[in-house]
């Protein structure tokens, strides 16, 4: 495994609250899929307007 630094890892917008988040391991798998910064995003994901 290359070790890197955090400036260097991949970011994405969170689509709910759109702040920044940076990847993270547990992510490596599914990093395409990912589209909230953390679980309560995820959850309120319905509650925000279209």
């Amino acid at each position: 495994m290359v070790m890197r630094r955090k400036g260097d890892l991949p970011t994405r917008t969170c689509a709910v609250c759109g702040k920044p988040f940076t990847w993270r391991r547990k992510w490596a798998a599914v990093w395409d899929e990912v589209r909230y910064c953390s679980e309560r995003c995820r959850r309120h994901r319905r509650d925000r307007p279209a």
